[in-house]
């Protein structure tokens, strides 16, 4: 399953944090998630398997860019905020002194 991942992606291994014996090891999985009332299914998307229980966790930085992209306002530009005046700062009034 892991074998469409780079060489390096398939070396690196993390503990289970679940059963806090197996290790956890990246493989291409399918990706769940509700977008609205839709069901969106991503294949091949990075994930964690552990070798001992079977948990499985999605890869934080590829869920990271997916939500990034599944974002409604992905491609829209940013409204500009108006910019205020500047005003020009007003004298400083000073006290008479005994001098004068």
């Amino acid at each position: 399953m892991s074998e469409n991942l780079p060489l390096k992606d398939q070396l690196e291994t993390k503990p289970c944090n679940e059963c806090q014996a197996g290790v956890m090891r990246l493989h291409l999985i399918t990706y769940f998630t509700w977008l609205g009332d839709d069901l969106i299914t991503v294949p091949n998307f990075p994930g964690w398997i552990c070798d001992l229980c079977g948990r499985r966790e999605y890869d934080e930085k590829s869920v990271s860019q997916l939500t990034m992209l599944l974002d409604p306002n992905a491609g829209k530009p940013t409204p500009l905020k108006p910019v205020s005046k500047r005003r020009s700062p007003k004298p400083i009034a000073r006290r008479p002194t005994a001098e004068s």
